[in-house]
Parts: structure tokens; C-alpha cells; sequence
């Protein structure tokens, strides 16, 4: 068990472990800690949101609702890879679990099957939704299943903790399904191998996201090129002589694929590159 961190100390551990974090409203101040214990903390839920459009998906988890006011987390992790920051103290994400999960998790030993919900959750894990509709079909970005293992890894480090601190809501509880999609087991399989190593993964330096305004102004730049490049590796061309310096439409078609690829919809997947999925993309960076 440990004392909660702080929220400087939580955006210290996530940067350092490679994640791009987004700080999301007052969420430094935002919690439920009125109405109960936060900490002692002994582990981490990972839970999926039942939805899919980025902005309502964070503002629902920053606001919560009538009948389970927020934060109903503490990040949320997109199909990109992005964290949103969404509060920081007591969160109502957990609910009442298992005390013998609990035991389990402090002890870091093999979890029981949940059979009982009375012990309160809220006070003892940090918890993070996943933008993921949770009905077994909608996909999981491998960005998205790297920036689940890197929050928790950097957590678990943070606390000196093992990837065994890092469980599903459905191991919680029984009156739970998520995270649906993959397993906990390969999950915490990721976790391991990411404390096995340094913090922070790839020393390989990456193009900052340029910005909205870069792109609108159809650029002749070296980054257009970078990023072309990036794209078809990834499977996502639209392109038929290649890419170069000059954006051009061939630009933007190949790079709505790559916000499908990463489970974008609608007008998410205009093909305009946004901060989030320009992170994932990891375009090489150009002098």
C-alpha cells in the first residue's frame, strides 16, 4: 500500500514513461474526496468507457452523471494513445469489489475469482477508462493497448510496485465485464516487460506535432514527406506516385485511413492530423 501520488508526481511518471498526457479542465482539484477515503492506494483498474467519440468520452468521465457524479476515473486512454487527465483523489470508477482481490493485489499473488462486493474500491485504486464500446468487436489501436501498459507500468513503478498491482474491473467484481477485448493476463505480460526496462521506451526522436494550422495551410515541407512515409508503413495510402514534400489531398486521404486504423469515426476521420494521432503515427523527425 502507499500514499497517493501527487498530481505533479502523476504527470512526471506518465511523461516519463513516453505517454503524451492532455491535463483536461481543474482536474488537479477534481475528486470525490468529500465523501470518502482516497489512499491508502494498492493497485490500478483498467476499465473501457462504452462509448467512442474522443471529446464526449472524456468530458463524460471528467462530469460524470446523475447517479455517479464525477470523476469516474482518473484518465482516460484514447484510441490514440493520448491520456486525458481527468481528476486527481478519490474517483467513483471502482465501486464495491472483493476484499480477497484486494488481499490478493497487495500481496501480488494470484487473484481469486470474485464472489463478494464488500470492499470499496474508490479508496484503493487508481483507475483509467478506455475509449472502447466494450462489445467485443470494436478494436484495440495497438497504440492504445501500448499507452494502457505504459500508465500502468508507470504507476507501478512509481510505487515500487509489479505488473501483478495492475487488474481488469471484471477482476474487481462480478458484476463486471470490462476491460473486453483482451486479456488482463496479457496485459500485465506488457507491464512486465515494460518495468523490466528503462522508463520512457524508443530514445527514437520524433516530429512534434507541427499543429492544426500547419497542415490547413497546404505546407511544401519535409515533414509532409516524414509522414507520407510513416503511412504507407503503416498500410495507409491513398497515394499513387508516393509521397513528397507538397500536401496534397493523396496527403489527407492516406491519413484519414490512418485515423480509421486507429478507430477514429465520422468527423474525427476527416484526415486533418490531430496531436493524438500524430503522436501515435511517429513521424521520424526532420531538421
Amino acid at each position: 500500500m502507499a500514499t497517493p501520488l501527487t498530481a505533479d508526481a502523476l504527470v512526471n511518471a506518465l511523461t516519463a514513461e513516453g505517454l503524451n498526457i492532455v491535463e483536461y479542465g481543474d482536474w488537479r482539484n477534481h475528486n470525490r474526496n468529500t465523501k470518502g477515503a482516497w489512499g491508502p492506494v494498492n493497485g490500478v483498474i483498467v476499465h473501457h468507457t462504452v462509448t467512442s467519440a474522443t471529446v464526449d468520452s472524456v468530458a463524460l468521465c471528467y462530469d460524470g452523471y446523475t447517479d455517479l457524479p464525477g470523476p469516474i476515473c482518473h484518465g482516460v486512454i484514447t484510441k490514440d494513445g493520448t491520456v486525458h487527465l481527468v481528476g486527481n483523489g478519490r474517483a467513483n470508477h471502482a465501486g464495491s469489489g472483493d476484499a480477497d482481490v484486494l488481499a490478493a493485489v497487495i500481496a501480488e499473488t494470484a487473484l481469486p475469482a470474485p464472489d463478494q462486493n464488500n470492499t470499496d474500491g474508490n479508496t484503493h485504486f487508481y483507475g483509467f477508462e478506455c475509449v472502447n464500446l466494450g462489445d467485443g468487436s470494436d478494436p484495440w489501436p495497438e497504440a492504445q493497448l501500448e499507452a494502457v501498459a505504459r500508465v500502468s507500468a508507470a504507476i507501478c513503478r512509481a510505487h515500487g510496485w509489479h505488473a501483478a498491482s495492475v487488474i481488469g474491473h471484471l477482476e474487481w467484481t462480478d458484476q463486471k465485464i470490462d476491460p473486453k477485448g483482451f486479456s488482463m493476463a496479457s496485459m500485465r505480460s506488457r507491464v512486465t516487460a515494460l518495468l523490466a526496462a528503462a522508463p520512457g521506451g524508443s530514445a527514437t526522436r520524433y516530429q512534434p506535432f507541427p499543429g492544426a494550422a500547419f497542415f490547413t495551410a497546404a505546407p511544401r515541407s519535409t515533414i509532409v514527406a516524414a509522414m507520407g512515409g510513416r503511412l504507407i508503413a503503416e498500410g495507409c495510402s491513398a497515394y499513387t506516385d508516393g509521397p513528397g514534400p507538397q500536401w496534397s489531398e493523396a496527403d489527407r486521404a492516406s491519413y484519414a485511413l490512418w485515423q480509421q486504423k486507429l478507430g477514429y469515426t465520422g468527423p474525427d476521420a476527416d484526415g486533418w492530423p490531430g496531436a493524438g494521432s500524430w503522436t501515435a503515427l511517429q513521424v521520424p523527425y526532420t531538421a
